[in-house]
């Protein structure tokens, strides 16, 4: 049992990794991520040759049976619908993957929501296959797939996700700079600034689940959004116990806020051409599990 469990633990990042970018949810892949501890204890190890592959493809299945439940949900959804934010900078001591600083655009909020508009089995060969580079054959395997589907699969879903491909600058000191000038200009309430440091056809997407409060509907253009953030910064400040942090999210410069130490928001702007093209923001609490408590250094 001892060396099943250490097994496990070596690839429990990389688990954790596949499940949350097929379903977008941090509690979600900690279940699936359990399931397929149960699997493994429970497994016939004569039936096992390759202990990382096995677990991926557990995992990969666990996760296609939760996702057509979440998408059913989905449906139903009050406003916005965006993924669960996940700290990922190892100075968080969160549960944030090793993978993911590795993984950069792959994990961002924004990425994830393109991701959304695939159907389950074409996020899930996307994923395998350009997110973590398995082989067709591999890929195959682990959907119970004709390695020529799986092909056909893999470039149905890369056409679809380059035509959403958010744009991202490469540069993180630049990305981190235009983060830092977008801050600043909220937290001053210094709405030109603010309009400066973002792209005219910016674009505003705030999930509150329809429990917290948020924009219902996405806002768009410079000025709007420039309003919309300077007054809900106006708002923050009124509440006791607000702590607000510079973090990496989903691999990316943002920041975090959590009110007497409970998660209370994250923000990720998405940074195109030296400007901010997209503001993703999730108030919903039942989502805010993966910001944990503040890392202990401002």
């Amino acid at each position: 049992m001892t060396e099943d469990v250490t097994v496990f633990d070596r690839h429990r990042r990389l688990l954790f990794t596949v499940a949350y970018q097929m379903l977008g949810s941090v509690a979600d892949a900690e279940d699936v991520v359990q399931d397929a501890w149960l699997r493994w204890s429970a497994a016939d190890r004569d039936d096992v040759v390759d202990p990382k592959a096995y677990l991926v493809r557990i995992t990969t299945r666990l996760a296609l049976d939760r996702l057509g439940a979440a998408r059913t949900r989905r449906e139903t959804y009050v406003g916005p619908w965006l993924p669960e934010p996940l700290l990922t900078d190892a100075a968080s001591g969160e549960p944030g993957p090793e993978e993911a600083a590795e993984l950069g655009e792959q994990v961002s909020l924004a990425m994830l929501v393109v991701l959304e508009t695939l159907s389950p089995v074409e996020r899930a060969v996307f994923v395998l296959r350009e997110v973590f580079g398995l082989s067709f054959a591999e890929v195959a395997t682990v959907l119970d797939r004709s390695e020529a589907a799986v092909r056909q699969l893999a470039h149905r879903a890369r056409e679809h996700v380059q035509a959403r491909r958010p744009r991202f600058d490469a540069d993180r000191r630049a990305q981190r700079e235009v983060t830092e000038r977008f801050y600043d200009a909220i937290a001053g309430g210094d709405v030109e600034q603010l309009i400066a440091v973002l792209s005219p056809g910016v674009v505003l997407l705030s999930d509150g689940g329809g429990v917290a409060n948020a924009a219902r509907r996405p806002i768009e253009g410079a000025d709007k959004v420039a309003r919309f953030l300077v007054g809900i910064a106006a708002k923050g400040l009124e509440i006791p116990g607000l702590d607000v942090r510079f973090a990496e999210v989903n691999g990316g410069p943002g920041f975090a806020a959590w009110v007497d130490g409970e998660p209370f928001m994250a923000i990720s702007p998405v940074v195109a051409d030296g400007r901010v093209d997209q503001v993703l923001i999730v108030v919903n609490p039942a989502k805010l599990a993966g910001l944990g408590e503040p890392p202990s250094a401002s």
